[in-house]
């Protein structure tokens, strides 16, 4: 009798084995098929991107060839005689992400410092579900706020301060509605990482004498920085990638670089979209050559922000 139940627990522990293998592959295909997709990606945009430098097109009747220097430090998007030019979009690009940041950064981090320590749980859940929904609107609606109505915002205050604005299309408008769009993003992380601090740091601040306003600001947000940093670096990808909203309110400059607030402007992305239907040929291509420079210079702030996040740990210690 012992001798079956024996047999049969092997045969069960066999069973699991076999079932955790397979379970197990599975996993690893899914991890190693979404790993391998976004080299693809890349591949191909790369592929796409690098043939107006090395290869010759047609335009107009005359045979042509984007120049490399030309492209990375023009200040003028198409012209016959220069070709095609980035390096002032590569600038309004960067200066529209830091703007956003500093807007939505303080915004989102204050917003998840009140939803979690300075309002009851009815109100805190109340706020968290309104930031969730926001983060769950569509780039093309947060687009159309931002032409319908922020748009005339801009305009008015241009006016006001008796600066030209081109109805309202404008770099300040392209930080508002960027803004609107990363704040969700950064005030989720940002709760996630207050809530992660250890609950022993609050009662020792505060059975030293600190009172709840220090305690939030001097120990619970100095504690949850990673993760806040890790929100900021979302949003600012977020920021950086965003194209339909952008595309719709920031006037798409030909020519820069442009930091008057009122002023058109014009991003990497909104390069990318606008005419990408009508294009053919090197005005097609090109556009890929424009997504090479975007994967950098997200790589490149992502890079320069989780190293400021690693000085100010080192510095903390």
């Amino acid at each position: 009798m012992k001798q079956i139940e024996k047999e049969t627990l092997e045969k069960r522990i066999q069973r699991k084995t076999k079932a955790d293998k397979i379970v197990r592959s599975l996993l690893f295909a899914l991890c190693f098929f979404s790993s391998i997709l976004i080299f693809i990606v890349i591949f191909f945009i790369v592929l796409k991107g690098i043939k107006p430098f090395i290869s010759t097109y047609t335009v107009s009747g005359e045979e042509t060839r984007v120049n490399l220097v030309n492209f990375l430090f023009g200040n003028e998007w198409h012209t016959l005689e220069k070709g095609y030019g980035i390096g002032y979009i590569i600038l309004n690009t960067i200066y529209i992400a830091l703007l956003t940041l500093l807007v939505a950064g303080p915004i989102s981090i204050l917003s998840a410092l009140v939803i979690l320590r300075m309002t009851n749980k009815i109100i805190g859940t109340i706020l968290n579900g309104a930031i969730e929904i926001l983060g769950a609107i569509p780039s093309v609606i947060y687009g159309m706020f931002g032409l319908g109505f922020i748009n005339n915002v801009v305009k008015n205050l241009s006016s006001l301060f008796q600066f030209q604005s081109a109805g309202g299309m404008s770099t300040l408008s392209s930080v508002l509605v960027l803004s609107m769009m990363s704040i969700p993003t950064i005030t989720v992380l940002s709760i996630s990482a207050i809530k992660a601090v250890d609950p022993k740091l609050l009662s020792a601040s505060l059975a030293l004498g600190a009172s709840k306003s220090e305690t939030n600001f001097k120990v619970i947000l100095p504690a949850a920085k990673n993760g806040i940093f890790a929100g900021l670096i979302m949003g600012l990808s977020r920021s950086l990638g965003e194209a339909t909203a952008v595309s719709m309110v920031c006037g798409n400059a030909l020519a820069g670089p442009t930091f008057n607030l009122f002023a058109t402007t014009r991003t990497l992305t909104s390069t990318m979209l606008t005419g990408l239907g009508e294009a053919s040929g090197l005005a097609y291509d090109i556009r890929f050559s424009v997504g090479i420079m975007l994967i950098l210079v997200i790589l490149l702030s992502n890079g320069l922000l989780n190293l400021m996040k690693n000085k100010l740990a080192r510095v903390s210690k």
